[in-house]
């Protein structure tokens, strides 16, 4: 994912949103550490707006931030990693109940369409790309329950998790894309709501509690 800045949008805003669509996407590992100096220079700026960035981003969980300066990932205890498994169980079953009645075959086509391309960033063993692309699955499906808010605390727990997910994708060795993902779409046609709902908690539950145990 490459940088340039927009001239008509706040330097910190476009900062802000490039770091954490990083941190998100598993981009960097958990306890990876920077510098606001540093990212200022591979970004090409001053430190006032990385440091604004920054605060922002520690005020979601998604880094941390020394008195010299440093900034880090998290590296998430197994009792963090059940907590947040256990947040998306319980906002991501509702999401997705709240979108199946718009769930038409618009949709049930473009999530198809999004797990092909999951597979192939599988098949190349693409951790990023395939972190990028589940969550986009999700995303897609989740938009349709119109409940900005209750995405919105989704999002923020991907986004504490994004390091996390890096290394459980690298325990896993995936050689296929997720089998939940086509239950997923199996549910929305059928209009199945418990089944939905089953399938979404088991698919962002799985992995994580593996991880932790």
């Amino acid at each position: 994912m490459t940088f340039k800045l927009k001239e008509n949008e706040a330097v910190h805003e476009q900062v802000y949103r490039h770091l954490r669509a990083k941190i998100m996407h598993g981009e960097l590992a958990p306890g990876q550490s920077l510098t606001l100096r540093g990212v200022g220079k591979d970004y090409g700026i001053s430190m006032t707006p990385v440091r604004e960035a920054a605060r922002r981003l520690v005020a979601e969980g998604a880094l941390t931030l020394s008195s010299s300066g440093r900034i880090s990932t998290p590296e998430l205890s197994n009792e963090r990693i059940e907590e947040l498994a256990a947040l998306r169980a319980l906002l991501e079953p509702e999401l997705s109940s709240r979108a199946l009645p718009r769930a038409h075959m618009a949709l049930i086509e473009r999530l198809q369409s999004i797990n092909a391309t999951i597979a192939e960033h599988v098949a190349k063993q693409d951790a990023v790309g395939y972190i990028r692309t589940n969550l986009e699955f999700h995303r897609t499906l989740y938009l349709r329950a119109q409940a900005p808010a209750i995405l919105a605390m989704t999002e923020t727990v991907w986004l504490q998790l994004g390091p996390t997910m890096r290394s459980l994708y690298g325990k896993l060795r995936r050689t296929d894309p997720p089998r939940n993902h086509r239950l997923i779409i199996a549910a929305l046609r059928a209009g199945d709501e418990p089944g939905l709902r089953l399938a979404i908690r088991t698919d962002v539950t799985q992995g994580l509690r593996l991880l932790a145990s």
